[in-house]
């Protein structure tokens, strides 16, 4: 399967779409590359892009000014990635989205898609879901955060993602749990799975 064909059965999961419309969706998308630990957007930037990941891992984090990091959320074939709210909002954006991994990606600018968004219905219904599904993920990720114990979130991340420890360096899911890396270690030989 071809980086446009698994693009067009991701986005056509959201919900189905005329045949105008997904041939004008995924026209609007081109190749893209980035090493490892590289800056793709950074804060203060207005994000050009939506990517769709093909390939590697990255992640969308906060740096405050004193150089405490937040890492919000990891991104991963397949799926939508970059600073999304920076992106459909056209404001500069709070959060780096940084590369863990090489990776590979189908981008395509916030003009081409708001403007294939007017043209075809389907497609601005689609991106109103996924951009609502994205939302209701983050109020569970808040409650998470804010009510369970590290184990708890330890456990809900494995329930939700049980691939993830093979994908992203265990630090940076540790930051993503608030959890300290030595207890998420323990965490990691003390769980069973």
């Amino acid at each position: 399967m071809t980086d446009k064909e698994i693009l067009k059965k991701a986005f056509e999961s959201f919900m189905p779409q005329t045949p105008e419309g997904i041939e004008d969706f995924i026209s609007l998308w081109t190749a893209h590359s980035v090493k490892r630990k590289e800056i793709i957007t950074s804060a203060g930037e207005v994000e050009k892009y939506l990517y769709f990941v093909t390939e590697g891992v990255q992640r969308v984090v906060y740096q405050d000014d004193q150089n405490r990091e937040s890492t919000l959320v990891f991104s991963y074939p397949p799926s939508f990635g970059g600073s999304i709210s920076s992106f459909f909002l056209q404001q500069p954006s709070r959060y780096f989205y940084e590369s863990l991994t090489p990776s590979r990606f189908l981008r395509a600018s916030f003009e081409s898609i708001d403007a294939c968004m007017q043209r075809h219905y389907g497609v601005s219904e689609a991106i109103r879901l996924g951009i609502t599904q994205a939302f209701a993920g983050l109020l569970e990720r808040m409650v998470e955060l804010q009510c369970f114990t590290s184990e708890e979130k330890f456990r809900q991340l494995l329930k939700r993602s049980p691939h993830i420890l093979t994908l992203v360096p265990h630090k940076y899911l540790a930051n993503y749990l608030g959890i300290d890396p030595t207890n998420f270690s323990k965490l990691i030989n003390s769980v069973r799975i």
